[in-house]
């Protein structure tokens, strides 16, 4: 018996110290081997397994991120759009459903066409000297003539009308230190007068709270940048935060542009 264990170890040999000759000779070899073989192919599986699973949630996290940032401005879109509408329609509907005629968007159509009706009647003389009549009284009140001034040079800064402009140009300048840009708006030429003679100076406002809050500034004109951007284009940049800034800014001359831009304005001679 001890010379056949001893013929079978030169036989075999074990790799693995766990593996009892008596076994092999009492078992016939094949359980004990497949014993020590199945935790290793086990194990193989339940890793591959894993790292499976692991791609599998990072395709679909980063699939359904895709989904949300393409739906969440459709989604906040379709949301004010719908809001406003409503908003818009509730100012007729109530006339309409006193009569017994309730369609929903009819409200919203007679707004629409009575802002338009406005627009040109106010656009005529008769028109005009209405608003000034109306301006007049608004202004007497001591509390409701601050929010109406305001507001008015919010809306004068968005006007089709190049004659009634608020904002002027579209203009970059450097600040608040070297090397940092802001951006603003020309609002006006200012000559300042001193001992040392008559300079021209640009009135650049630069909002520092979306559009209606901001700081105003007096620079050289030929310090200031003025990009190829329309007053409509910048207005958007302010309000998106800087998202719909174009990558590349063409700067025009300054010359050029007061000479031939759309809000051009007169200087007076120094």
């Amino acid at each position: 018996m001890a010379t056949r264990e001893r013929d079978l170890e030169r036989l075999i040999p074990s790799q693995n110290p766990d593996i009892n000759i008596n076994n092999i000779i009492t078992n016939g070899g094949s359980n004990s081997s497949s014993e020590s073989v199945s935790p290793v192919i086990s194990s193989h599986h339940s890793s591959s397994k894993e790292a499976m699973s692991k791609v599998i949630r990072s395709w679909a996290s980063k699939k359904f991120m895709s989904g949300c940032v393409i739906l969440l401005p459709i989604a906040i879109t379709f949301c004010i759009t719908w809001w406003f509408i409503s908003f818009v329609d509730g100012f007729f509907s109530p006339i309409y459903a006193h009569f017994g005629v309730n369609i929903f968007g009819l409200g919203f159509v007679t707004s629409i066409s009575f802002i338009f009706l406005i627009g040109v009647f106010m656009s005529s003389w008769l028109g005009a000297s209405v608003l000034g009549l109306g301006e007049w009284f608004i202004k007497k009140m001591p509390f409701v003539s601050y929010i109406y001034s305001a507001s008015k040079q919010i809306s004068a800064a968005i006007s089709p009308d190049q004659s009634s402009n608020a904002f002027k140009e579209v203009a970059i300048i450097r600040h608040p230190r070297h090397g940092e840009y802001a951006f603003g708006f020309i609002t006006s030429i200012v000559i300042l007068r001193g001992s040392m003679g008559a300079e021209e100076l640009c009135c650049v406002y630069v909002p520092t709270n979306h559009l209606y809050i901001g700081d105003i500034f007096l620079i050289r004109s030929k310090d200031i940048l003025r990009p190829n951007l329309s007053v409509r284009e910048g207005i958007e940049i302010v309000i998106s935060g800087g998202m719909s800034i174009p990558q590349i800014l063409n700067t025009m001359d300054s010359h050029a542009v007061r000479s031939t831009g759309p809000g051009k304005f007169a200087v007076p001679p120094v």
